[in-house]
């Protein structure tokens, strides 16, 4: 049988999220046939045993691209069956319903260029939900903020769009960071990205990821995303959102005086950029980093 549904998991050599991952797709209950590519990346192919619904199946591939998330998702993309492609991060989880409330809101949406849905952050101590600031997001809304609550594995795109209109995964991106927010910025240049506003993700940020600390990457890929989407720099407040961002990055790994500069063109560009003084601040050793990330952390966000 054909799969209408194709969801695919890079994994690196954490198997017991992996599986929980998994299972959290194969539990949905949908009446659609589906498959799951679990895409391990620089780690052997271990396939979970797991119960396997009717009309589903599960298979595990290697990633032969370029190592990381970009190359694993791209793997999986390619090596796909389904017209739908969605997405899953080995250290997240689908809630109960998710599948079912996109594919009805792709048939409400059928111009949408992607159909996300809202939240749950779990830091290991609170679970915490995150909701979008509304239901269909523009272009100009995506570049005026990254609507975090959108996260990566709640995406479900139609698999054409991927291979034409939107493209896939950059793999140039330093360390992939913010792959994600680039791709929505592609998709929502080609139609709305329509959300189902519940949370029905559970994202874990309990310091497993594999970007976390990596500040200098960070710096280095929003600088690419700065000259990937010119258009940004349209938007004074947008262009001092990710000028603030990189501020904070910088002095975060150490690079005091990069990041004040940076942190001083932002507040010319957004007067009100937090992460901005922040950063400043943190330049002069008024206060840490650590502070800062613990504070946001409990309010359930990441800087």
């Amino acid at each position: 049988m054909v799969p209408e549904i194709s969801v695919v998991v890079p994994t690196h050599k954490r198997p017991e999220l992996m599986k929980l991952a998994v299972e959290s797709i194969l539990n949905q209950g949908t009446a659609r046939r589906g498959e799951v590519i679990i895409v391990f990346d620089a780690c052997p192919i271990e396939v979970p045993d797991v119960e396997i619904p009717d009309g589903w199946q599960v298979r595990g591939i290697a990633n032969n691209r370029v190592r990381g998330l970009a190359g694993a998702r791209n793997s999986g993309i390619l090596e796909s069956n389904g017209a739908l492609v969605a997405f899953l991060d080995d250290d997240d989880e689908w809630l109960p319903g998710k599948l079912e409330a996109q594919l009805q809101r792709m048939d409400e949406k059928p111009d949408a260029s992607a159909i996300g849905t809202a939240m749950m952050v779990d830091d290991g101590e609170n679970t915490h939900v995150r909701l979008v600031e509304k239901d269909d997001l523009t272009h100009e809304d995506f570049l005026r903020d990254r609507h975090p609550g959108v996260h990566s594995s709640s995406l479900l795109f139609r698999r054409e769009a991927l291979l034409s209109t939107i493209g896939l995964i950059d793999e140039d991106l330093p360390r992939a960071y913010g792959e994600d927010y680039d791709l929505l910025l592609r998709a929502s240049g080609h139609g709305a990205v329509t959300v189902v506003n519940e949370p029905l993700v559970q994202v874990r940020w309990q310091g497993q990821s594999y970007y976390f600390g990596q500040w200098a990457v960070y710096a280095e890929a929003l600088q690419y995303l700065l000259l990937k989407h010119p258009d940004i720099a349209t938007i004074p407040a947008a262009l001092g959102r990710i000028e603030a961002q990189i501020a904070f990055a910088l002095v975060a790994d150490g690079q005091r005086r990069a990041g004040r500069s940076w942190g001083w063109r932002a507040l010319r560009h957004n007067p009100k950029q937090i992460k901005a003084m922040l950063a400043i601040a943190i330049s002069w050793r008024l206060i840490t980093v650590d502070a800062v990330i613990r504070i946001v952390r409990r309010r359930g966000r990441g800087i």
